[in-house]
């Protein structure tokens, strides 16, 4: 018996785990890996950040194309040179002469030197692997003082006008001080710097306001479409085809479409909304902090209302009709009926309605990227575009990573909320049934 219930586990175990390992896959793993990225200064614009580095590392490649050319041109200089100026431009030779062959002293970096040096010698491009040498960190730092000190030195000589080729000579000096690649591991400080700047909470308060409108007035809206369509009449076939065309066009199709109709000279929607007093002027819809913010919220109501009333459709067909014909012997008006018996039949429909909406409405992106850019002012930027912005626009992945994982956190926040009521209110379901 036991070795029966012992089978039974290791199967069920083994139905659940191609699924368990697909969620793991699909939905947990790329939130890992954002949280990795999100511990690096990790960004495209800097060729030292560009990849992730625990370690100092040097790149060859960037310092062959200087090093021997910078050697030659001292030498240059060095014959035309007298006194101080040659005593100061022997000892930066022989700084640069000593600096490189500490650079050489490693077997391993010695050998990617040769290999680097012979590929630039035939024109050719090294790879990634070969041209980044990792450095132990005191040779690091050394060389990085070594270069620095160069570069003052031969700077004050060209300010003294004592150099043949100035730019040349100082440009190929300078051109050594972004050879040494830092480690980039930064900890947790791009979460300490996104919580410290107040466009994030001035996103997450955009966010958070357009989704509580947003969803508030599509619950009330997609609930009486619901009822509506509900109900037998002649044509509600088409009528229920109809009202699903806005949710079934494409979220950037319907914000360019919505951005023409709230254009400030041209613009149908616009103009009937300043005829009607909502707006002083067409163009307060898209260029005021206020307007633009309806502007995204009633485009999302029009677009997604219908999608809230099919869920909401799905749960009144599920209410017998024998329920409202009893009510309805019991003297109960069509008010009583609604709140005594359409609402707490429908609650797990609508729980699960606002859940599906309040994850897509926080996470809202296409929308107010195509509509309004989150401008003006920033005035409807989301987390999301926030996160988009700072990743892509600016290239820093490391703090876009951060704002990417705070996103997940507080989906994963609201989903919770949702599921701890849902569950409740299926274990009181359950709980009535066996009463």
């Amino acid at each position: 018996m036991r070795n029966e219930k012992r089978m039974e586990r290791i199967l069920g175990y083994s139905l659940v785990a191609p699924a368990l390992l697909l969620i793991l896959a699909i939905a947990i793993w790329p939130v890992i890996q954002s949280f990795y990225y999100s511990l690096f200064d990790y960004r495209l614009n800097d060729p030292t950040k560009s990849s992730i580095h625990l370690n100092y590392s040097l790149d060859l490649e960037r310092y062959l194309q200087n090093y021997p050319f910078l050697q030659s041109a001292l030498k240059q200089e060095l014959a035309a040179a007298d006194g101080t100026v040659k005593e100061m431009l022997i000892e930066v030779e022989q700084k640069l002469t000593n600096m490189d062959a500490a650079i050489r002293k490693d077997e391993q970096v010695a050998k990617q030197y040769g290999q680097v040096n012979e590929a630039l010698d035939n024109f050719e491009t090294p790879s990634e692997e070969m041209k980044i040498a990792e450095l132990d960190e005191q040779t690091a730092k050394q060389l990085t003082s070594t270069v620095g000190d160069v570069v003052q030195t031969l700077r004050q000589i060209r300010k003294d006008g004592e150099l043949k080729q100035p730019d040349k000579v100082v440009g190929l000096a300078e051109g050594l001080t972004d050879v040494v690649i830092e480690p980039n591991f930064v900890g947790l400080k791009h979460y300490k710097d996104n919580f410290s700047d107040p466009r994030l909470w001035r996103a997450l308060w955009n966010t958070t306001f357009f989704t509580v409108v947003s969803v508030a007035v599509e619950l009330v809206l997609g609930l009486a479409i619901a009822l509506l369509i509900n109900k037998a009449f002649f044509g509600r076939g088409l009528v229920r085809a109809t009202i699903l065309v806005p949710w079934a066009i494409p979220t950037a199709v319907s914000a360019l479409m919505w951005k023409f109709l709230y254009d400030g000279q041209n613009g149908i929607v616009a103009k009937y909304f300043e005829t009607v007093g909502l707006v002083d002027r067409m163009g307060d819809l898209l260029t005021t902090e206020a307007g633009a913010m309806f502007a995204v919220i009633f485009a999302d109501v029009w677009k997604t209302t219908p999608y809230m009333a099919l869920l909401l459709l799905a749960g009144l067909q599920t209410i017998p009709s024998s329920l409202y014909e009893a009510a309805s012997i019991d003297g109960a008006t069509k008010w009583q009926q609604f709140v005594k018996v359409t609402l707490p039949l429908l609650k797990s429909s609508i729980l699960v309605a606002l859940l599906f909406r309040t994850l897509d409405a926080f996470r809202v992106f296409d929308l107010i990227y195509v509509l309004t850019g989150g401008g003006p002012a920033n005035s409807t930027e989301t987390i999301s575009i926030l996160a988009y912005k700072v990743m892509f626009s600016q290239t820093n992945f490391g703090s876009g990573s951060a704002l990417a994982v705070i996103v997940f956190i507080c989906v994963a926040i609201i989903s919770m909320i949702y599921i701890k009521w849902l569950g409740k209110d299926l274990l009181s379901d359950s709980a009535s049934v066996k009463r």
